[in-house]
């Protein structure tokens, strides 16, 4: 199943950033400390070194996501060139007060004074860009909201007579390219509800979760996940709460819905989806299929 969301409006965001990028100094992107490669756009990244622009890749919602995993996440995106990685939980001010000062250390031909620092915040629907824009500023200037696709169009704000800040749309890109990758966005309320059954994400949902975090499904809902799949766990799930329709059928849109608000609101636990190990096994895993696939195709030619 491929999960596909890109909203007209986010054509038109793409190509002002571009523009926009001209004149800024420093990238912030945003993403979902869960799944901090998965909410990466790849086109933030293009643009960004096509004018050699410095990132700086805010792991987001931090207070949600596994220390240890951000710990190596961190790690990761630190050893690549052009970038510093650190993590944030908007409800915490030292996180937001530092964000500043990385930025003018990323750019410290901006501080001698004559133009002001110039910052852009990028990155995926729902990732918590406006809510860190309003930390910034200490003020309301950015609508918040849990759901994708909130801000719409571009606005720029001085954080001080040294500091201008962008804030954008979030962004998605027009093909995500990685079958899990669609589903972790969309359990992360990155997409649109409309894109995807919420029933196949939540199935997507239980099998990470089933992997990595058992017991914390255990403790959360009592039950032993042993020899359980995503399917199954929603099944469990949806009995243990009770949700039986009509004649006692079991209603798995609501059971879905309750394993996906768990997670997203944080009451299951501190929870990563990915690390950059499991990553590299998903993308090692999918080069082996695509490879036999096409050693498949090229018997079945031979083969006519």
């Amino acid at each position: 199943m491929t999960i596909q969301w890109f909203p007209g409006h986010m054509n038109s965001a793409r190509r002002k950033a571009a523009e926009t990028m001209a004149n800024i100094d420093v990238v912030i992107e945003v993403v979902d400390a869960r799944l901090p490669a998965a909410s990466s756009n790849p086109m933030i990244d293009e643009l960004r070194r096509q004018r050699q622009r410095p990132c700086l890749k805010v792991l987001n919602k931090s207070d949600l996501a596994d220390p240890e995993a951000t710990r190596a996440w961190l790690d990761h995106f630190n050893a690549r060139p052009g970038i510093k990685a650190v993590p944030n939980c908007c409800r915490k001010p030292g996180d937001v007060a530092r964000i500043p000062k990385l930025c003018q250390q990323l750019a410290p031909h901006r501080n001698d004074g004559t133009k002001p620092l110039r910052m852009m915040i990028m990155g995926i629907p729902n990732v918590g860009k406006s809510t860190l824009m309003n930390a910034l500023l200490k003020r309301k200037v950015a609508k918040v909201g849990d759901e994708p696709a909130v801000t719409k169009s571009q606005q720029r704000l001085d954080i001080s007579p040294t500091m201008t800040l962008t804030d954008t749309p979030g962004l998605l890109w027009p093909k995500i390219e990685h079958e899990l990758d669609g589903f972790m966005l969309a359990a992360s309320h990155a997409v649109g509800v409309n894109a995807v059954s919420e029933e196949a994400v939540a199935f997507a949902l239980g099998d990470i979760l089933l992997a990595r975090y058992p017991q914390l499904l255990a403790t959360r809902y009592r039950l032993d996940p042993a020899g359980l799949d995503g399917v199954a766990l929603v099944e469990a799930v949806g009995r243990k709460r009770g949700c039986l329709g009509k004649g006692g059928v079991l209603d798995m849109e609501k059971a879905a819905l309750i394993l996906l608000g768990d997670y997203r609101s944080g009451v299951l636990g501190a929870i990563s989806l990915e690390t950059p190990q499991s990553r590299e096994q998903m993308l090692a895993a999918e080069a082996a299929r695509a490879a036999q696939a096409a050693l498949d195709d090229a018997a079945d030619e031979g083969a006519t």
